[in-house]
């Protein structure tokens, strides 16, 4: 028997290679914002939710809702095309998938904007459930976010791994009572992530395949 029976992972830095999109969306929102995108580390919002990023630039909700906005439509347009996924996803799912594991997402990204993005991808046939954050600020967090996910009945019972690559991924698996495991190939360093004592640190989709599927 496996380690666990379901597996939420996040989206960007996990599963996919989204940083061009997001750096790009960012740098035209500030653009449009009036602000200077160039002296600004826009790395370092490569995985927290919009909002946070946008107020540490922006005093006023209106501008943060204004900046979150241009966002939202230059990453519709463009950004959510400028991604690949990263090496061995799929081939990762697939054999979760096959060993019966259920599959969920739990993302920063809203579901609305996280569901093409898997379609194009080819990945979301291989998900039971798409987990992520509201277009308003009523699910904003990883940690609302997670705890929403686990209200759904088919995790009932069952031994659950967040996955993810920052900080925030997990944070939200400690607020919701969870183990983590962490990548190192995405966005967060081994610093960042170990901080959080994760039951494994990944290289790559082949070792956390090995340590996913492990029996105990």
């Amino acid at each position: 028997m496996a380690r666990y029976d379901a597996i939420l992972f996040d989206v960007d830095g996990t599963l996919i290679h989204s940083r061009p999109g997001i750096l790009n969306s960012f740098a035209y929102a500030f653009r449009q914002m009036g602000v200077d995108p160039s002296g600004i580390d826009l790395s370092r919002y490569l995985g927290p939710p919009l909002r946070w990023s946008f107020a540490q630039h922006f005093s006023s909700g209106e501008e943060v809702e204004r900046a979150v906005d241009l966002y939202r439509a230059r990453y519709a347009e463009k950004g959510m095309h400028e991604c690949s996924l990263f090496p061995g996803v799929m081939e990762m799912l697939e054999a979760l998938r096959r060993q019966g594991l259920l599959l969920a997402t739990a993302t920063s990204k809203p579901i609305e904007v996280v569901t093409p993005i898997l379609e194009e991808q080819g990945l979301l046939p291989l998900f039971d459930l798409i987990g992520g954050a509201s277009m308003d600020r009523s699910v904003d967090t990883k940690t609302e976010v997670i705890r929403q996910v686990l209200q759904d009945p088919r995790l009932a019972g069952r031994r659950i791994l967040m996955v993810g690559d920052r900080q925030d991924d997990m944070q939200g698996a400690r607020d919701c009572g969870l183990p983590a495991a962490g990548v190192l190939y995405g966005y967060g360093s081994r610093e960042e992530l170990q901080a959080w004592n994760p039951v494994f640190l990944a290289g790559d989709c082949k070792e956390l395949t090995g340590y996913l599927l492990e029996t105990n």
